[in-house]
């Protein structure tokens, strides 16, 4: 593996970290405001960002290479809204997406086919990933600020 690619991959482990970090602040907030299946979702989100993360980890090991931490920013805390939380998860979990297809791109330039493989799970995974933030965002728009409504979408995603 080159040393462009192990860089990369390194940066994508660290920035699975930072998702998980997000959401976890954002679990923080809806869970100050007493939307505990919100804040429940959000914090299976995070576990799931490190699961991801290790992912990394172990495929840069198995590739012998070396995995480096790097500085994690601090999260935005705080949100006028429900809807702004998942409309800030949408464009991170965007951002997200557009990192892997770079990585992907940037593998098979140098053809790593490994490193291919490995990421076409990604690439599927962050599908999922915006279409779920995507019904969110659908639903808390639908129900803007009703309680009733608010309340069922976070007794929905307590079930998560």
């Amino acid at each position: 593996m080159s040393e462009k690619l192990l860089k990369a991959l390194n940066d994508q482990y660290n920035f699975e970290m930072l998702s998980g970090y997000y959401y976890l602040a954002m679990a923080s907030y809806c869970e100050s405001e007493n939307m505990k299946g919100m804040a429940h979702f959000l914090v299976e989100q995070a576990k799931e960002e490190y699961e991801h993360a290790m992912k990394f980890y172990d495929f840069i090991n198995d590739m012998d290479g070396r995995v480096k931490m790097q500085a994690i920013p601090e999260p935005k805390n705080d949100y006028s809204s429900f809807l702004e939380v998942f409309e800030t998860a949408l464009e991170h979990e965007k951002k997200v997406t557009g990192r892997i297809y770079d990585l992907l791109k940037l593998a098979e330039e140098e053809k790593s086919y490994p490193t291919v493989q490995f990421l076409q799970w990604f690439v599927s995974e962050q599908l999922e990933e915006e279409n779920s933030m995507k019904d969110i965002i659908f639903k808390l728009e639908g129900v803007q600020k009703h309680f009733h409504g608010l309340m069922m979408v976070d007794r929905e995603l307590g079930s998560r």
